[in-house]
């Protein structure tokens, strides 16, 4: 049998594919995410060179205000600069005195003939000429001249008369223009005065104005020292004036005298010798006037050359032979009597001084000596602004200053007189007299004093910031006594220990503070603090004192409180059984002032600390202790709450799982911890204090003292600048050591926010292991 075999085509099956699960991404594809990263890359640069931008504009905030600050302080520490503009021949060979008025257009020359010459200062062209009437058998021996500001000359003749002139300058604007024109007139008669009974040669001659009238005190001849007073005397009914003459001789006069001055009080001469002496007469009784010492001015072997009052008359400049400048005032002692006394001296001349020329409004001078050399000077500062000689070989006879030193004339010994422009704003202060003691005129003694304007018009500015600096930190440090302590312990209770439904309440109460006006704080410390503290001074030391104690006697007595009352009161609510215990503690204590003054303080405790020689001001430091404490407060309690709140809980639950009570934790672990964000708050605070205005300057008394006295007040850096810029001067000297205030003030902030950062990233690295 044949078996077949059938092959058969195997046809592919078609077989459906089971259905695929597809899965969509959460994250976009394709082009949206090309899109999505090109905005985030956007928004980073963006973000990136914003925060970069605005790190850059800080930066460059603070170094624009450093820079505008420097631009109004530079010009205070500048010299003087000196500029010649004009020279033409003198209006006379032989100078006696020279004077410009205060545009600098006239300028006057007295000679040794007796003829005053009025000239225009630019170009020497002549203009006044007026010849005094002196005898014809006279001749002028000897001229003295008053205060600047008085215009008053004298001139001394060889017969023993004098004669008595003023010059001044009337100003008009005819058409609106200006003219000055010249006058001269004679308080004491139009012709010379026998002033020399004996008619004695007058050698040496001084003249002053003052009070009780014209005094001039004349050396002869002969040797003897006259002080002669002419008083005006109007009679009552008539109206009529008449001149009354006294003359007093003066005891035990030096036997040679180069040049003597009367100070403006007709109360002290002062009398210069050939050699190297001054000698002192108190002349305030001229009937009594005594002779009280004779002081050697220069260096033995050297004799004085020059003498001259600084403006006021209070300070005497002498020149010596060896070319020094020395100034001098008078100083009283302890038994009330005056002494002449070396204040300070300047920079030494090569040359002996020949001339010097006191400024009109200021204290300062400028001096010429022998070898041409010209110095400008200033007193208070104790600045040589200038000592350089003279162009084109200049030797100076006589110098004359304008009254608003801006320009000077030189007359010459070549019969030469040369204009000179000056530039020399601010020589008053210098960064050693505004950091140093100064010895200032009237005082006892070097003392930091800040006194910057007066009514008077030959006050000497005191402007030390010493007193302004001590103030800043003397409210600052009593503030943050009296702050810290509160803030950064009720910060730790408030975060550590509190519960989370009282401090909700507590921390935006505090924080809410801080937008308190500082204006009404002050207001407050002014008008009612400082009065209530004053009145209930031991009531305000025995909460100061006694408070902690008895908040730790109501905490110990808590503890003895029954276990199901302190259960029901819970953990974290203790405060507001604490808030009425000081509320009845502060009432009581101040209930029972009145009885602690009457028992151990003879009724007042203020007046017994001024009894036992502590001063005490209504308005001092302890009021401002207090009222800037509370404004400091919300600042320091907001940063160091949040720096204890935001400790890892995983460090305190440990601490409290090995065994550590809570106490022990906050002192273990929180504070350390906490320490960079508590120190920031404490730093923060204190630059909050350092910059406070209104407060201090509401509730000091504004006194720039140099002490840190719980019961004096101060005044700080901000307040005096908030007192006293809008009442200066735009550009002034006062102007600008306002501003120097204000730099120094802003590197106070600058350098205490740098030393808190630096000191709270090394607490910041030191317990960053824990």
């Amino acid at each position: 049998m044949q078996q077949t075999s059938v092959s058969t085509a195997s046809t592919p099956s078609t077989v459906s594919p089971e259905p695929t699960q597809v899965t969509r991404s959460l994250l976009p594809s394709g082009e949206k995410r090309a899109r999505l990263r090109k905005w985030r890359s956007f928004k980073d640069k963006v973000s990136q060179y914003g925060i970069a931008f605005a790190g850059i504009s800080v930066v460059a905030a603070f170094a624009t205000i450093f820079i505008y600050l420097f631009s109004e302080v530079g010009p205070i520490f500048s010299s003087a600069d000196v500029e010649k503009q004009h020279s033409y021949p003198s209006a006379s060979p032989q100078p006696l005195f020279s004077n410009l008025e205060r545009y600098g257009e006239v300028g006057l020359v007295a000679d040794a003939g007796g003829q005053l010459q009025f000239f225009d200062a630019k170009t020497g062209a002549a203009q006044q000429k007026i010849q005094l009437a002196l005898p014809a058998d006279a001749t002028i021996s000897s001229f003295a001249k008053g205060e600047p500001r008085s215009g008053l000359i004298a001139f001394g003749l060889s017969n023993g008369q004098v004669l008595v002139a003023k010059h001044e300058y009337n100003l008009s604007y005819p058409n609106d223009k200006r003219q000055i024109v010249p006058v001269v007139t004679y308080p004491l008669g139009d012709t010379p005065i026998q002033l020399d009974p004996q008619q004695q040669p007058i050698l040496s001659l001084a003249v002053q104005e003052g009070p009780s009238g014209t005094a001039i005190t004349a050396f002869t001849a002969d040797g003897r020292l006259s002080y002669n007073l002419f008083e005006a005397q109007t009679e009552f009914l008539s109206g009529e004036t008449t001149l009354v003459r006294t003359d007093y001789q003066l005891p035990e006069a030096p036997k040679t005298v180069r040049k003597m001055l009367v100070d403006t009080t007709l109360k002290n001469l002062f009398v210069a010798d050939m050699d190297n002496k001054i000698h002192y007469y108190d002349i305030s009784e001229p009937a009594s006037a005594r002779y009280v010492e004779a002081v050697t001015a220069v260096a033995t072997g050297q004799n004085i050359t020059a003498l001259e009052f600084l403006v006021g008359s209070v300070s005497l400049i002498v020149g010596g032979s060896d070319g020094t400048v020395s100034q001098w005032f008078l100083v009283r002692d302890e038994h009330n009597n005056f002494h002449l006394k070396h204040i300070r001296d300047f920079d030494q001349h090569p040359a002996a001084i020949t001339q010097i020329e006191p400024e009109y409004s200021r204290k300062g001078f400028m001096a010429i000596d022998e070898k041409g050399h010209l110095g400008i000077h200033y007193g208070t500062s104790a600045r040589t602004l200038w000592l350089e000689p003279l162009a084109d070989d200049i030797q100076p006879a006589r110098l004359a200053i304008s009254p608003i030193n801006d320009a000077f004339l030189i007359l010459d010994t070549k019969g030469q007189t040369h204009n000179f422009l000056l530039e020399n704003a601010h020589p008053d202060v210098s960064w050693k007299a505004m950091w140093n003691e100064v010895w200032y005129e009237g005082r006892g003694e070097a003392d930091y004093i800040w006194q910057a304007s007066s009514g008077s018009d030959e006050f000497e500015a005191k402007m030390s910031l010493v007193p302004l600096a001590v103030g800043t930190l003397k409210a600052a440090l009593f503030a943050m006594l009296f702050a810290t302590p509160l803030a950064v312990m009720s910060a730790l209770y408030t975060a550590y220990f509190m519960t989370p439904k009282l401090r909700g309440k507590v921390k935006p109460t505090i924080e809410i503070m801080a937008a308190l006006p500082t204006v009404i704080l002050g207001f407050l410390a002014g008008l009612w603090l400082a009065p209530f503290i004053e009145n209930y001074l031991s009531a305000v030391f025995s909460i100061l004192l006694l408070l902690p104690l008895m908040m730790l006697l109501a905490a110990w007595c808590y503890r003895y409180l029954p276990a199901s009352l302190r259960n029901r009161i819970g953990l974290g609510w203790e405060v507001a059984l604490l808030v009425p215990v000081i509320i009845a503690f502060i009432w009581i204590c101040v209930s029972l002032s009145p009885a602690i003054d009457n028992q151990f303080f003879n009724g007042s405790l203020r007046q017994w600390f001024t009894d036992n020689g502590i001063t005490y001001d209504q308005r001092n430091a302890l009021v401002v202790g207090i009222a800037m404490g509370f404004a400091v407060i919300p600042n320091i309690f907001s940063i160091a709450e949040d720096a204890i709140f935001n400790v890892p809980r995983h460090l305190t639950q440990g601490s409290l799982a090995l065994g550590a009570t809570p106490w022990q934790t906050m002192m273990g672990v929180v504070l350390p911890t906490a320490s960079p964000g508590i120190f920031a708050a404490v730093m923060v605070g204190f630059g909050r204090a350092v910059g406070e205005t209104m407060i201090v300057l509401m509730a000091t008394g504004n006194s720039p003292v140099v002490n840190f006295n719980l019961f004096e007040g101060m005044r700080t850096l901000s307040a005096n600048i908030a007192v006293e810029l809008p009442e200066t001067a735009v550009g002034s000297t006062h102007f600008r050591v306002l501003f120097l205030a204000a730099l120094v003030l802003f590197v106070f902030t600058f350098v205490f926010n740098t030393l808190a950062e630096v000191i709270r990233q090394r607490l910041r690295q030191r317990f960053s292991n824990l």
